[in-house]
């Protein structure tokens, strides 16, 4: 049966800009107009928004979401404040499962800049935490972690050891540190024993969930690695998914990818579609990892690293264009960006395009203001993560000082432009909170109150990136975006207008509902 949305406010994205009811005829818009317009409908089925607001549904531009439903498996270490937090954290976890000695544990989210160590959790921490399981930790930043001495042992770790390149194993006074980075981390986070199909599939219902918590009905698998094809091939099997998942595979396996999941390639099926390649040029701007041109505040010459020689990325750029498939590049730092625009511009001069596959730079934290006219000339999209601001503006300030700091997340410059930019959280790096990253944007507070000014945008320009703009990135924006007849009817239902909400308070707005193709598939308790 037909639906009718309204009684409420009807935020389209589109023109007009908003609208007293919509029609919803088979999961797509049929029409958007005046509630008379809508008066002498026959059998339908009237959706009452009781004054509440409707938006397109947010799509999510960039995070894990294998990583998300891991993160549901493992110890929380978000929030922790000290080592003795952390090691309470990780025995209560343990003790709580009842993990038989010998098997790994794994947990997530800790900040080593928010410890009142101020450093990251040492060996012997680990090793009393967890004297009989191998344990593994990662930063909230995904970059980098921590190992005990049994994990260390179980992954062939010695202080001989050579690390990856672009990696850092972490050695002291000729003993290993279990300290792992960038390249080293990702190499061996990955030997790990992946949890059972029935945890997994599990952790993606609640994963899933999670995203749509927030409004959200696309969202994205940023890093598809091939050994990760079962778990797909088991979770699509199981009907599960139910929102729109797109998959960006790590080049070097994009070949082997495209051939494990054939029926994906550039189209849905079963709600998950291929859609492209993924990189990293560098790490993380508050692991002191992120590549830049000048060197970190209070350093000599340290300026971070590359992940990535320049062969390289021309040569995952070439790959990109000969198969079609987007490319999203992760790019923190100003170097990295350098690399990336510098690149790009090689491989264009080659004759191959790129513009058209919409190529995307993540992050692009320090992106300078005078590198967007080179953003501009390649065809560059920008995915921008402003919740850094709020969570890690504090650090960064520290880090670059205060006039690179005041700048990251160029949004307003790029804006002016009009180089087209979404937001992101990188979820489980943070929840996948669109209506934080729009605060975020428009506001550019840090956690102590300080005020990154000159790079902030508008609600209704924020909103954008995370409903139109990530919808352009998808190469959906015919499907999703906005509230057009003829688009899907996903729809986010909030319990006020976010733009007639004071900008201080755009992240106290509450996600009621969300709707995907006309089926609502999340609603807050108590709705």
């Amino acid at each position: 049966m037909d639906q009718l949305y309204e009684n409420g406010t009807i935020v389209t994205m589109d023109r007009p800009e908003t609208a007293e009811a919509v029609l919803v005829r088979e999961g797509r818009v049929a029409a958007v107009g005046r509630r008379a317009d809508f008066a002498t409908l026959g059998q339908v089925e009237r959706v009452d928004l009781e004054g509440r607001t409707l938006l397109p549904a947010f799509l999510d531009a960039h995070s894990h979401f294998t990583a998300a439903a891991n993160a549901q498996l493992q110890a929380d270490l978000t929030g922790c404040a000290s080592f003795a937090a952390v090691r309470q954290r990780i025995e209560d976890f343990i003790r709580s499962r009842g993990i038989p000695a010998g098997q790994w544990v794994t947990a997530q989210g800790y900040d080593h800049t928010m410890l009142a160590e101020g450093v990251h959790p040492t060996l012997a921490l680990l090793d009393a935490a967890a004297p009989e399981h191998p344990l593994l930790l990662q930063h909230q930043s995904g970059h980098v972690g921590v190992v005990n001495t049994l994990g260390l042992k179980r992954l062939g770790i010695t202080p001989e050891t050579k690390a990856p390149s672009g990696g850092v194993i972490g050695v002291k006074d000729g003993r290993l540190t279990g300290y792992l980075e960038e390249n080293a981390f990702l190499f061996y986070q990955k030997q790990l024993p992946m949890p059972s199909g029935a945890e997994l599939l599990a952790a993606y219902r609640l994963a899933q969930d999670l995203y749509l918590s927030h409004g959200i009905t696309t969202v994205q698998e940023g890093l598809l690695a091939p050994q990760m094809v079962p778990l797909y091939r088991a979770m699509l099997g199981s009907g599960l998914l139910q929102v729109d998942l797109v998959g960006y595979g790590e080049e070097q396996s994009g070949d082997a990818l495209r051939a494990a999941l054939p029926e994906h390639v550039g189209r849905y099926h079963r709600h998950f579609k291929l859609a492209g390649y993924k990189i990293f040029l560098d790490g993380s701007p508050q692991g002191r990892t992120a590549w830049m041109r000048q060197p970190y505040a209070g350093e000599a010459d340290y300026r971070g690293y590359p992940t990535m020689s320049d062969g390289q990325v021309c040569s995952a750029l070439r790959h990109s264009a000969r198969d079609g498939m987007q490319l999203l590049a992760h790019c923190n730092g100003d170097a990295a960006a350098e690399q990336l625009l510098r690149c790009a511009g090689q491989v264009e001069e080659e004759g191959l395009e790129l513009a058209a596959l919409r190529p995307a730079m993540v992050h692009a934290q320090l992106l300078g203001r005078d590198q967007l006219a080179a953003v501009q000339r390649t065809g560059l999209l920008l995915s921008f993560f402003p919740n850094h601001i709020y969570h890690w503006g504090d650090v960064h300030i520290q880090s670059f000082g205060w006039d690179r700091a005041a700048a990251i997340s160029p949004a307003a410059s790029a804006l002016r432009r009009g180089i087209p930019f979404t937001f992101h959280q990188d979820t489980p790096v943070l929840p996948p909170d669109m209506l934080e990253s729009v605060w975020c944007a428009v506001n550019r507070r840090t956690r102590a109150g300080k005020v990154l000014a000159g790079e902030a945008v508008t609600a209704a320009e924020g909103l954008r990136a995370v409903t139109v703009n990530a919808a352009y990135q998808y190469f959906e924006e015919g499907e999703k975006g906005s509230i057009r007849p003829g688009k899907r009817a996903d729809f986010v239902l909030l319990d006020q207008n976010p733009l007639e909400t004071d900008p201080q308070a755009l992240r106290e707005v509450r996600v009621l509902a969300t709707i995907k193709d006309g089926r609502t598939l999340w609603q807050a308790p108590g709705l």
